[in-house]
């Protein structure tokens, strides 16, 4: 389990004495693998050097022999490993792969971001205390990279790239689009044009939303996408059905029902019309003549 050149995670010369089982494992990484617990790095108060075996305080150099345990030590998080330029993040509350220079702590994210990202991203609030939204584990601990989207939200990287390889392009949080997208909704543009919708279709509108831009507009139907007025992007959603199509059949229903009516209307005016001419027939030939009336 242990060897002078320390686990497959990190290169160190002592284990650590876990506080919560009192078992030695060169991390703890190693002893969460084997046990049915997790060890808490930061109440890690004893190691073993992997030369002498002497069980001491822990810190980066053995009391008895002085060999170093590791290149870079952080007597908070008790991580010891070769030098990779680590830096201990104080808001982060653990160590990060630097260097240092080469990243800033946002202070609403609760993140160390690459400077390049610094007034150049969507902050949301603690977001690295969220799991990842593919694989629903740790992102603020974990060893894995974060890859930031534009919306703000984090996916473990290795989780990115799986979403992008199966096609899926939207942020499984809020829908956003994950990357950009403007060479494919070129292409949906060029498909849309070769493609005509049939006749009974054509002129048919819907209302949609923009997941990107958040619009609401009434856009014409196309199987292969409703592209946003407002930023062009193909990432929407469809509110309701067809409206342009319905609203015209449903007048021109509407149309013929009261045309029917009146024509019916006009027909039974013209028979009782006729049958009113036909009974005064029939009155003035049996009707007796009037007489004075006596006086």
């Amino acid at each position: 389990m242990a060897s002078p050149v320390g686990c497959e995670h990190y290169v160190r010369s002592c284990l650590l004495k876990a506080p919560c089982c009192g078992k030695l494992y060169v991390c703890r990484l190693c002893h969460d693998a084997e046990e049915n617990h997790e060890m808490d790095r930061f109440k890690v108060r004893e190691v073993q050097c992997s030369e002498c075996q002497t069980v001491q305080e822990a810190q980066q150099t053995c009391q008895q022999c002085n060999l170093n345990f590791g290149e870079y030590y952080c007597d908070i998080c008790h991580l010891f490993d070769k030098n990779k330029k680590q830096y201990h993040c104080q808001p982060c509350g653990i160590c990060r792969i630097g260097p240092r220079e080469k990243y800033f702590h946002c202070e609403k994210c609760n993140l160390c971001l690459a400077q390049d990202l610094r007034g150049n991203h969507k902050c949301v609030e603690n977001v690295s205390r969220q799991n990842c939204p593919v694989c629903m584990e740790d992102i603020h601990t974990s060893r894995i990279g974060a890859h930031v989207l534009p919306c703000g939200h984090l996916l473990h990287k290795t989780c990115f790239d799986d979403m992008v390889r199966t096609g899926a392009y939207r942020c499984p949080l809020c829908m956003h689009s994950a990357c950009s997208m403007e060479y494919h909704w070129k292409q949906i543009d060029k498909e849309i044009s070769l493609s005509p919708m049939p006749t009974e279709y054509q002129g048919a509108t819907v209302k949609i939303l923009c997941n990107d831009c958040q619009t609401h507009c009434t856009v014409p139907f196309h199987v292969l996408g409703m592209k946003c007025t407002g930023c062009g992007s193909y990432n929407t959603a469809q509110d309701g059905g067809l409206i342009q199509q319905q609203q015209g059949g449903e007048q021109q229903q509407q149309g013929e029902e009261q045309e029917e009516e009146e024509q019916q209307q006009e027909e039974e005016e013209e028979e009782q019309q006729q049958e009113e001419e036909e009974q005064e027939d029939i009155e003035t030939d049996t009707e007796p003549e009037q007489l004075p009336t006596p006086y």
